[in-house]
């Protein structure tokens, strides 16, 4: 096997019974990482260490690529007023729970002479809002549809990611069975995984 150390640096090629006492004299674990390899490459690493970095590295990446969702409230030009006060604590149940909201006027027939009104409705609920949200985008009309685009508050968008980020440190890391007694990882127990060879027993 090619061996490489755990700086990075190539050791040569190796004989894997070699390989063994370098990874047992230095207290590491003999990782195969390119098994398809001629001929295969193995490194030296800490590999209870490996496998906690890369958990990191998941839980970070998964933290940056949450997906923005758009939540839609409609409302119409003749709306009863109990049914927007309840429209707007819709939308703010949305905005405190970190989603972009989208408010929409939807005219029907003769209604679209009367815009004014469906603005004087987004006015109203984007007063009702301030408290909790910023505007994206200020009402625009599109086909008969007149509506903003709101983004929760920066503070509530922070509180929201803190609530997050404590989540998943707190997840549990792989499981410890998959490790032996002296903390050698067994080979194949997970395919996603480099495969490691175990150092014999003195």
């Amino acid at each position: 096997m090619r061996l490489i150390d755990e700086e990075g640096k190539q050791l040569g090629i190796l004989a894997t019974r070699e390989a063994l006492d370098i990874a047992r004299d230095r207290g590491l674990d003999l990782v195969e990482v390119q098994p398809n390899a001629v001929p295969p490459v193995c490194r030296l690493m800490d590999y209870g260490r490996f496998r906690y970095e890369e958990s990191r590295k998941e839980r970070e990446s998964r933290r940056k690529s949450a997906i923005a969702v758009v939540k839609e409230v409609r409302i119409y030009p003749k709306i009863a007023e109990h049914d927007l006060v309840t429209k707007s604590r819709q939308a703010q149940r949305f905005l405190e729970a970190g989603d972009k909201v989208k408010v929409a006027v939807l005219f029907r027939g003769r209604e679209m002479l009367h815009q004014e009104i469906g603005r004087a409705l987004l006015d109203r609920v984007l007063i009702e809002l301030a408290p909790v949200s910023s505007v994206d985008q200020t009402a625009k009309m599109e086909g008969r549809t007149m509506s903003v685009f709101l983004s929760p508050k920066p503070e509530i968008r922070a509180r929201i990611d803190a609530a997050k980020a404590a989540l998943l440190d707190g997840a549990e890391l792989l499981p410890d069975d998959e490790l032996d007694v002296d903390g050698v990882v067994e080979p194949g127990s997970d395919t996603t995984e480099p495969e490691a060879t175990a150092a014999p027993a003195d």
